[in-house]
């Protein structure tokens, strides 16, 4: 059965430090035999302002990010999901949130723009986020293939909207990656519940790599990065801290629970 791997980060503004754990884990994750292993949103920098991010913008297949990303896929003979990094958009002063999947020789074999933004106020440090200032919302559900199986994309805020997640279902979905950057007061109250109705309701694996902790521009992200079987079981875990969550996804399970459960044949509406 192939493995994935779920990585957490404690971000901070410094690029060059961030890839450097980012190397750090991915090759953990290699060694203990993942085949695909995710990255959380904002991997490559949780800057001190929102705008920060706009500076380090690339033209998808082009870049010191993209690049990074690549060469740990190829180094280590693993799809790597790229959480999400800034690309060009086509507005100034706004980039896409993009989630890159590159596979084991370091080409790119898809991409996801973030389609929900997070425009919200949090009872927190932060209290208001408006992510739309610097981010264009993207307009299309993504499914691709890979040795896990057909796996859906997403990030963060999207796991608020089931109907995302559905539309990826009846695109032959089999897995989610969700990740995120879920702020400590919503992540206490919602991370778990929601990422195990999606499985729940859609008989997929989720995968859902997450920052944790304190960052130095006073964010304080949730973490508890999880892999969720489509039963809604969680299978692995990291409550808090740097680390690495692996689990087994067992294929033939699902194509069993799909078969005997058939919920997703039984849809009216």
């Amino acid at each position: 059965m192939p493995i994935v791997a779920a990585i957490q980060m404690c971000s901070v503004p410094e690029v060059a430090a961030n890839c450097a754990a980012a190397e750090r884990l991915i090759a953990a994750a290699a060694a203990a035999g993942a085949e695909l292993v995710a990255l959380p949103e904002n991997w490559f920098q949780m800057g001190h302002a929102d705008t920060d991010k706009l500076a380090l913008a690339e033209a998808e297949g082009h870049g010191p990010l993209q690049d990074f990303l690549a060469a740990q896929a190829r180094r280590h003979g693993v799809w790597v999901l790229g959480g999400t990094l800034p690309l060009h958009g086509e507005e100034p002063g706004r980039v896409c949130a993009a989630s890159l999947l590159f596979d084991a020789r370091g080409h790119i074999g898809a991409r996801y723009d973030k389609v929900h933004l997070f425009d919200v106020d949090v009872d927190d440090a932060t209290g208001a986020y408006r992510e739309s200032a610097t981010v264009e919302p993207g307009e299309r559900i993504v499914v691709a293939d890979t040795p896990c199986g057909r796996l859906g994309f997403s990030v963060c805020y999207d796991l608020r909207f089931p109907e995302l997640f559905r539309a990826m279902s009846a695109a032959g979905a089999e897995l989610f990656v969700v990740p995120a950057a879920f702020t400590a007061v919503t992540g206490r109250a919602h991370w778990e519940v929601l990422l195990r109705a999606r499985a729940i309701e859609n008989l997929a694996w989720v995968i859902a790599p997450a920052q944790s902790g304190h960052h130095p521009n006073g964010r304080d992200t949730w973490g508890d990065s999880l892999i969720v079987d489509p039963w809604g079981e969680v299978l692995a875990r990291r409550a808090a801290g740097e680390g690495v969550v692996l689990a087994a996804i067992d294929r033939e399970r699902r194509r069993t629970l799909v078969r005997r459960f058939p919920c997703l044949d039984h849809r009216r509406l």
